[in-house]
This record gives C-alpha cells, sequence and structure tokens, in this order.
C-alpha cells in the first residue's frame, strides 16, 4: 500500500501535467521563433536574390522617389497655407487635413503601382502562407501533445460519422428487405 494519500497523489498528477505542459509550449515557442527567423531570412533573401525585384528595383526606386517628392510638395504647400492663415487669411483645418490625405493617397500609389511592389509583395505572401502553415503544424502538434483534438481531428471524426450513417441505413434497408421477404 503506498504511503501518498488520495491529495498528495493529485498533487504529483498536477505537478506532472503541468510540467508537460510546460515543456511542450516552450518547445512550440522555441519552434516559432525559429520559425520567424526563417521568414525574416527568407523575404531578405527575395528581396536581394529573386530575379524579378532586381529587374525592377530601378522602376522601384523610381517610385519611391516619386512619394518622397510627393511628401516634400505637400510639406510645401502647408508651409505655404500655415504663412497665409498666420497673415490673416481664413484657412479651415479640413484643408490642411486634404493636403496630408491627398499626399498620402498619391505617394501610396506612388509605391504599389510598381512592379518590385507587386514582386516583392507577391513573394512576400509566398512566404507568409508557407510561415502559417508551419505555423498550423506546430500549433496542431502541441494540441495532440496537450490531449487536445484539432480542427482536422474533429473534422476527420465527422466524416467517419457520416461514414457510418451511410452503412447503417444501407444495413437497415437490407433489413427491411429481408423481412418484407419473411412476411410474404
Amino acid at each position: 500500500m503506498s504511503d501518498a494519500t488520495p491529495n498528495e497523489d493529485s498533487l504529483d498528477q498536477w505537478a506532472e501535467m503541468m510540467n508537460e505542459m510546460n515543456r511542450t509550449t516552450l518547445e512550440a515557442f522555441e519552434e516559432s521563433v525559429q520559425m520567424q527567423a526563417q521568414f525574416v531570412e527568407s523575404w531578405i533573401d527575395t528581396v536581394e536574390n529573386d530575379q524579378a525585384v532586381v529587374e525592377t528595383m530601378d522602376e522601384g526606386l523610381e517610385g519611391y522617389a516619386h512619394a518622397y517628392q510627393t511628401w516634400m510638395d505637400a510639406a510645401v504647400q502647408m508651409l505655404e497655407r500655415t504663412n497665409d492663415a498666420v497673415e490673416g487669411e481664413d484657412i479651415s483645418t479640413d484643408e490642411f487635413r486634404d493636403i496630408w490625405l491627398r499626399a498620402a493617397n498619391q505617394s501610396f500609389k506612388d509605391v504599389m503601382e510598381t512592379s518590385t511592389f507587386a514582386a516583392v509583395t507577391g513573394a512576400t505572401v509566398s512566404d507568409v502562407l508557407e510561415y502559417q502553415e508551419k505555423v498550423d503544424e506546430t500549433a496542431a502538434e502541441t494540441l495532440h501533445s496537450l490531449g487536445f483534438a484539432t480542427k482536422n481531428d474533429v473534422q476527420e471524426i465527422g466524416e467517419r460519422l457520416v461514414e457510418f450513417e451511410r452503412r447503417q441505413h444501407a444495413v437497415e434497408k437490407k433489413l427491411d428487405r429481408l423481412l418484407d421477404a419473411m412476411e410474404s
């Protein structure tokens, strides 16, 4: 017979479960950090080595230069309108807001319409999707190690239940035919 009381056994089980959860969480965290680092390295490699990005880099830099010029023009316009206000002209705050909104819209357009932006965005989206897949795999492994069901587990059970129901209906139909044949 054990010297431990039921309460001590429960505490030992709780401590063991918490240790396992902490270990699993730490492993998942370490894997997540590693995947994030791989993602950043992949993104940098894409920008440095992707031929589509390299070929369009001049266009991309030109787009950024246009965007910068748009912001500088807006700053000059703001300074001029501020001077006008100081000299007594009635200028609404909406006009100041509109200067910056137009500048923001134009500068984003200057950058986003470049082939470089499209190439980098496409490569980044691809990397993000790959990263998300790894995160999902890690999450599923973590959930399994903690004894939880994942979305895939629940879907598999649902598919099995539907198949089981289909087979049950087939058996019931056969039994009904047998019973009908025996009654006739």
